[in-house]
């Protein structure tokens, strides 16, 4: 085992594409932890998906030996976070395992939205930061200013701010360095019962579900009868070990010391992110304070298209659930969609994500309804009770209110973009907050609004107005009372749920009309007309109809007396009456995906 010292539990934060996996990739090579053979970019980006788009969604965690200036051998236990707003969970369930966390800056972009909200979940966390500034090889790069912005959050002194470029190494050494003597040493006693947090796990196909675990207090090794504190599940240490980045088995680990652990276990809902694991025969007093629940944000009924796969994309979102503990869902049916799950996502990058993984990794076809938020209903005898689904929300005469959810915004532009903000905010019914400058060419900007209104295309919208310089980042901020209604979409007189949105009032006639018209163009003529209808109740807001297509009965009469060709066309016309009273509408799937589909404003 290594000497408690001599280890350093770190994480690398960030913003959005600062270089968070960039730096990591260096990290590897030159601590040795890779060959020149195996290294490739992203390397601890091991999913598809991550690769694809550029981005960081699961922590990672890997173990590197540094040789410091000292003589000594190191071990630095580094966990990789993502940088986008939706995976901040993930990056607080990482802090929780680490002593220090790097804190990176763009040399050309400076302090984003994202860099303030992660610098102060570390500082919260208590941890020791870290500041660099990370691409000073760039052509735009302005090192003095990011470090300015830096110190402006941390404190200190500029010059004590790190230059590193994660792309060509200049100034790792350094950094790897300052990451020995400054980030403490972990505190646990060696000698008290076994105390492990449970950071991450996912499910192996062959081996079950894998535990990440840092171990705080007392001794692991194999064989051990371990108790999950949470679940008082009993189980024994089948494996335990390091990733180096490859699975490295050992036969003991100690305090401070991350690692894998396997127990055999198939049963993906037995092990919780965040318990706490002690041994069986001398277990711990009191577990570890673990994590916050993640309060879903954005609800969606996922639907497979064939409703045989029911039963299988049940299995796959228990699957998905062990990996990543922010999903939460239960089954729901759709009159139109048949049997599927209202799932809830942290937002909509997490959705579509989500959505994806599903597709590949386990072979679905799947249909999104449109997001919502959860809403809180006040009922007549003063229960509140909350909704996820607009087919929920009950008739205006059996509640007393409707609540939405707020967020605290906060974004960060160059001043010359205020004004477009400010009036796409206004336009999404925001609260204006304070405006703090962080030098004359940037401002930080606070809003309260309604969350609803940001969850579709708030961020496009908000890069197109600001050529892609503004950053967001948000919090939960609490439910206010609002003038919501039910905005039904009607075919043929009957509604159809999935389609049903719960929207402001100065909203609702917009929203009807934009879903009439684009189910106009998306519905095929039937051999009838077909009513398409936006309606509040019984109040009927907006309609478009998809002309009835017609068969051509005249077709074989030609020359002789024009009163055949009239009885035909008659004849044809009482047919198409007696059609419409039981007709039934033919709504294809494309056209429910389409029309679900969220437009940008211009």
């Amino acid at each position: 085992m290594t000497d408690q010292t001599r280890i350093r539990n770190f994480s690398i934060i960030a913003h959005i594409d600062h270089g968070k996996s960039t730096l990591a990739d260096r990290l590897l090579e030159m601590t040795g932890a890779i060959t020149e053979r195996e290294m490739r970019e992203q390397i601890l980006d091991s999913m598809d998906l991550e690769r694809e788009r550029g981005i960081t969604i699961k922590a990672q965690s890997v173990r590197l030996k540094y040789m410091a200036a000292d003589g000594h051998e190191y071990i630095l236990n580094l966990i990789d976070t993502p940088g986008h707003v939706d995976f901040s969970y993930e990056v607080s369930r990482s802090l929780a395992a680490c002593e220090g966390a790097l804190l990176l800056a763009d040399a050309a972009q400076g302090v984003q939205a994202q860099t303030l909200a992660n610098a102060y979940l570390a500082i919260n966390a208590g941890l020791e930061v870290l500041p660099a500034v990370n691409k000073i090889d760039l052509p735009a790069a302005d090192p003095e200013r990011s470090a300015q912005e830096l110190v402006g959050i941390l404190g200190g002194r500029a010059e004590d701010v790190m230059r590193v470029s994660a792309k060509t190494g200049e100034g790792v050494d350094r950094l790897l360095e300052a990451l020995v003597e400054e980030i403490p040493p972990p505190q646990g006693d060696r000698s008290a019962p076994l105390r492990a947090l449970v950071f991450d796990s996912y499910f192996d196909a062959y081996r079950g579900v894998v535990c990440y675990v840092r171990i705080v207090d007392g001794e692991m090794a194999a064989g051990d009868r371990l108790r999950f504190m949470a679940t008082g599940e009993v189980h024994d240490a089948d494996e335990i070990g390091f990733l180096q980045p490859k699975t490295f088995e050992v036969a003991r680990m100690g305090p401070g010391e991350v690692g894998y652990l396997i127990t055999g276990v198939k049963e993906i809902d037995r092990i919780k992110v965040g318990d706490t694991i002690t041994t069986a025969d001398r277990p711990a007093d009191r577990p570890l304070p673990g994590y916050d629940e993640p309060k879903p944000m954005v609800y969606s009924g996922l639907f497979p298209t064939d409703g045989d796969d029911f039963e299988r994309l049940r299995e796959a979102l228990e699957k998905l659930r062990l990996n990543d503990a922010s999903l939460v869902w239960q089954p729901e049916t759709s009159k139109a969609l048949g049997f599927g799950f209202r799932c809830g996502f942290l937002g909509l990058l997490h959705m579509e994500i989500v959505r994806e993984r599903l597709e590949r990794e386990y072979d679905l076809d799947l249909v999104a309804t449109a997001p919502s938020v959860a809403y809180e209903v006040t009922l007549p005898d003063g229960l509140v009770s909350e909704i996820r689904s607009p087919h929920d929300l009950p008739d205006p005469a059996n509640r007393i209110s409707v609540s939405e959810p707020y967020v605290q915004a906060m974004i960060l532009t160059p001043s010359e973009y205020v004004g477009p903000i400010m009036e796409l905010v206004t336009r999404r019914r925001g609260i204006v907050g304070t405006m703090n400058y962080l030098s004359p060419e940037r401002v930080e900007l606070h809003y309260e609004i309604p969350l609803g209104e940001i969850v579709f295309d708030f961020f496009d919208l908000l890069k197109s107005k600001t050529k892609g310089y503004a950053t967001l980042d948000y919090e939960p901020a609490g439910y206010k009372e609002s003038d919501l209604v039910k905005v039904d979409i009607l075919l043929n007189g009957q509604p159809v749920d999935a389609f049903s949105a719960i929207v402001h009032r100065d909203n609702a006639d917009d929203y009807g009309k934009k879903m009439t018209g684009r189910l106009r163009e998306l519905i095929p003529r039937q051999l009838f007309d077909v009513p398409i209808q936006a309606a509040i109740g019984g109040r009927i807001i907006s309609r478009e109809t998809v002309k009835a297509t017609r068969k051509d009965v005249t077709a074989k009469c030609y020359g002789g007396d024009i009163s055949r060709k009239k009885k035909l066309l008659q004849r044809q016309k009482e047919g198409k009456k007696r059609m419409k009273m039981v007709g039934s509408v033919e709504v294809p799937q494309e056209a429910f995906v389409a029309a679900l589909q969220v437009d940008a404003e211009t």
